[in-house]
């Protein structure tokens, strides 16, 4: 009976170790995340095009405010490009902010609050782990409506969107 009970505490240690150094890990990919993010924002407001675009993987996709805005990295470069050269780029940083991970760490995701020109918005995206650096691999850009100016701000774009509503539909 003792061998027993001495097997199941040193399992249950064993596993409580185990435990407490995966969350360990993930706290330092959190801050690690959390760095990038940060510098992925001071890129963009300081208009440094190959840092700002090199946080993102090959293989990404950035969405932007606008429903039309969808782009692979080589497109949002394409688009992004003036802005970058005429120094005339976004400064956004973050208010609050979470991260979360795939059971095997090698995806997280995360979602924050901005302050930008626009006021709040709310970046969200997916970062991987690839050659031991997070990539952002999908980041979504939305503009907060607070819900006490909701119905005006739908009677500002109803005209500009029904259009592209009926397109959509075809």
């Amino acid at each position: 009976m003792k061998k027993i009970i001495l097997f199941i505490t040193v399992f249950l240690l064993v596993g409580s170790f185990t435990t407490i150094s995966a969350q360990a890990k993930f706290e330092k990919d959190k801050k690690d995340i959390a760095t990038m993010l940060d510098a992925f924002n001071i890129a963009a407001a300081k208009a440094d095009y190959k840092t700002y675009f090199d946080f993102f993987a090959e293989e990404s996709t950035f969405i932007g405010t606008d429903a039309t805005e969808v782009w692979s990295k080589k497109e949002f470069m394409v688009w992004a490009k003036p802005y970058f050269y005429k120094k005339r780029t976004w400064n956004f940083s973050s208010l609050k902010r979470n991260v979360y991970f795939s059971k095997d760490g090698k995806l997280a995701w995360f979602d924050e609050l901005l302050n930008t020109q626009m006021k709040i918005c709310r970046g969200s995206g997916v970062v991987e782990k690839i050659n031991g650096q997070w990539k952002v691999k999908q980041y979504v850009l939305s503009m907060t409506i607070p819900n006490d100016v909701s119905d005006k701000v739908v009677v500002e774009k109803t005209a500009i969107e029904d259009v592209l509503i009926q397109k959509l539909k075809q």
